[in-house]
């Protein structure tokens, strides 16, 4: 019998910070302004190009040699509805709503040509490949299709769910689907007969799975972490609820999710999944969009007809700072035009020093006993190195205006 879990789940109430801030942490670096359609909701990155799958308007082809001037270089009008796009190598993958899926050379990105597509059972939302294997989700479940011939894709399995599948990853002999029933499991050790193993009950908008945890985008109910350690038991380890921002898709490296509502209120927020079990909120931007993914040191979002290129930059410094500094302090601090540290008591410590450092590591102010004003520092990440701890500690801190 398993023991049940308890979670708790941290709700940010942001309402009075939110207003006041465009963005903490996050930098947007570039922005094409012209994509033809209100809604973005697939995008790629790839080799100096960004793809966008812009519903109606089909792929659109965006270099990102530079980041800070994106410009569309090509696009291929696609028959039905670009509602997710897959990007490997010299192919696109579009999951083309009522047109099934769409192979897309991108050989040439001035000139897209399609060489092959496949019919779905349903209107077609998003694709994921691999290992010449696409797995596309539609309104009425999972269609396995081989792409080994890119020119004669063909169907080779299929699982069907009442509920359909609004999100979707791949990650080993598992996908992994979303929708408004919970988080599916489904097996696909054998391809051609994909079968669910397990659920867990939350609104699944948008799936990521990464090592043994799956992320999933909520809608209002916020980023929930799942342990899949246990595919046939998945079980909610951790959340995190924003009351001012929905989460509809989302992206997974290392230890940060970048979350994006949708068309829902909110913007970009990013969140440290260091601990699984406590997720924390450490950057965001007031950057509505659709859709994300990851390339490199760069955030691409899909926007109101535009692709934006961001920059999350809080990761902050390397927290062992020599060889003596061996303890990092987990607490947050948030503070707002003055900082406070704990007295120290003269007679014992005559030398106490400590150092508040910017998200690059360099010295933004010496800081003493009691109150400190920061009001003159920009807002951001900071750190405090307190170089008189018995084992040197660095803690974070969140300067707020």
């Amino acid at each position: 019998m398993r023991t049940p879990m308890t979670v708790f789940c941290l709700v940010l109430l942001l309402a009075g910070i939110a207003p006041a801030f465009d963005s903490l942490n996050v930098r947007l670096v570039g922005r094409w302004d012209s994509l033809p359609n209100n809604f973005s909701f697939g995008v790629a990155a790839q080799g100096g190009h960004a793809y966008v799958a812009d519903f109606g308007d089909g792929l659109r082809v965006i270099s990102v040699a530079d980041p800070s001037h994106p410009t569309e270089v090509g696009y291929y009008d696609t028959p039905g509805q670009a509602d997710g796009v897959v990007v490997l190598g010299e192919l696109a993958y579009v999951s083309d709503g009522d047109s099934g899926l769409r192979v897309i050379s991108v050989a040439d990105p001035v000139h897209p040509t399609e060489v092959g597509h496949c019919a779905t059972l349903d209107y077609a939302r998003e694709v994921v490949v691999v290992d010449g294997l696409a797995y596309v989700a539609d309104d009425s479940g999972l269609t396995v299709i081989s792409v080994a011939d890119p020119a004669h894709p063909s169907p080779v399995g299929r699982y069907d769910q009442r509920y359909g599948a609004f999100g979707l990853a791949v990650a080993g002999a598992y996908a992994y689907l979303g929708n408004d029933d919970g988080l599916w499991v489904i097996s696909i050790a054998d391809p051609t007969q994909p079968t669910a193993v397990g659920r867990y009950a939350t609104s699944g908008m948008g799936v990521a799975v990464q090592g043994n945890y799956a992320y999933v985008a909520a809608g209002y109910a916020g980023l929930r972490v799942v342990s899949v350690t246990d595919p046939a038991n998945p079980v909610e380890v951790g959340c995190l609820v924003d009351s001012t921002s929905a989460a509809v898709r989302l992206a997974v490296s290392g230890d940060y999710v970048y979350v994006v509502p949708g068309i829902q209120a909110g913007g970009l927020r990013v969140i440290s999944v260091t601990d699984p079990t406590n997720p924390v909120l450490v950057g965001y931007h007031y950057l509505g969009a659709n859709c994300v993914v990851l390339d490199g040191d760069y955030i691409y979002a899909g926007a109101v007809r535009s692709l934006a290129i961001l920059q999350f930059y809080g990761e902050g410094v390397e927290e062992n700072l020599d060889t003596q500094a061996t303890s990092v302090k987990s607490g947050l601090t948030v503070v707002r035009g003055v900082l406070v540290l704990g007295a120290v008591d003269s007679r014992q410590n005559t030398g106490y020093r400590a150092e508040l450092l910017d998200a690059v590591g360099r010295k933004a102010a010496g800081l003493h006993p009691g109150a400190n004003d920061v009001s003159r520092l920009g807002p951001g990440v900071y750190f405090i190195h307190d170089a008189q701890a018995q084992a040197q500690a660095v803690r974070k801190v969140i300067i707020l205006r």
